[in-house]
């Protein structure tokens, strides 16, 4: 049964929380003909080399939905909604959460204003997070203590429902207030640069973490750089846990030595045995 919570806002939104496959149905049919849904996330990427979706908030002008993807996985009709372009999307800071929806069910969103990227352009390249602008724009303080909170266990608490709600419930009133600063020329640089934010959180996580590193890395921290992030994609695990980033240089410079001399101190870095003779078998 869907499960609606009213006490946990002081707006008038119904919070709804779907927990199971009985309750799609009605979900879906509550936001398929929005033209404007506020979207979050809420998950965890602290043991694992692919983020894992807890909550999926959406809002609408009435309803909250929180989603709950622990107990079910990918929904193809919200698939379909999400990247309907003509449904506009507001978020904040877009590309951690379309990072999560790509990965973790296949959404590739569009059509996205991100209020963070607006912000930045109103207040003239100053970054505000999610809190400082509900407070700006609606004057209301968020308790944001639930951060880092297990948003794996269950069942949630009130606590954690509730910042999960506000953390969409602001969306669309502070996308409504920021359009009414910016002109039209600025909108659209904040569609083009929310589209850029999309796109960067779209490219699959391997690619895009050697993006942003290759061009500090010799040929062969490349290839000992790529070795580590598909053994970490292969095993769901964080890449430091085979080696920290800082060793990637002194691991580059023991593949010169010989191979009995190097063998204790590879395994002093990457310390995993198998990781290590690994690691030695390929570039030793």
């Amino acid at each position: 049964m869907i499960k609606s919570l009213f006490s946990f806002l002081r707006s008038k939104k119904r919070i709804i929380f779907v927990e199971s496959l009985e309750d799609q149905n009605s979900f879906i049919e509550k936001i398929k003909n929005q033209n404007i849904l506020g979207l979050d996330t809420e998950f965890d990427w602290r043991s694992t080399y692919f983020p894992v979706l807890s909550l999926l908030q959406i809002s609408t002008n009435k309803n909250i939905f929180l989603v709950d993807f622990l107990n079910f996985k990918k929904v193809k009709k919200l698939k379909e909604i999400l990247e309907n372009k003509d449904i506009l999307k507001i978020l904040h800071s877009s590309r951690s959460d379309s990072t999560v929806l790509s990965n973790c069910l296949d959404i590739f969103i569009n059509n996205v204003f991100d209020i963070q990227q607006a912000e930045r352009l109103i207040s003239n390249g100053e970054i505000f997070n999610y809190g400082n602008l509900v407070q700006k724009y609606l004057d209301i303080r968020l308790n944001k203590s639930e951060t880092n909170s297990n948003w794996l266990k269950r069942p949630l608490s009130d606590d954690q429902m509730k910042y999960a709600s506000e953390d969409v419930n602001y969306l669309i009133e502070i996308f409504k207030a920021q359009k009414k600063i910016l002109m039209t020329n600025q909108l659209k640089k904040i569609f083009e640069l929310s589209q850029q934010e999309i796109s960067n959180g779209n490219e699959r996580l391997d690619k895009s973490r050697f993006k942003k590193r290759k061009n500090k890395l010799s040929p062969l921290g490349r290839e000992i750089f790529l070795w580590r992030e598909n053994l970490a994609k292969n095993e769901n695990i964080p890449p430091n846990y085979i080696f920290k980033e800082n060793n990637l240089s002194s691991l580059v410079k023991l593949t010169k030595e010989d191979k009995k001399k190097c063998e204790k101190k590879v395994f002093k870095i990457i310390g995993d045995s198998k990781y290590s003779r690994e690691f030695i078998s390929k570039f030793v």
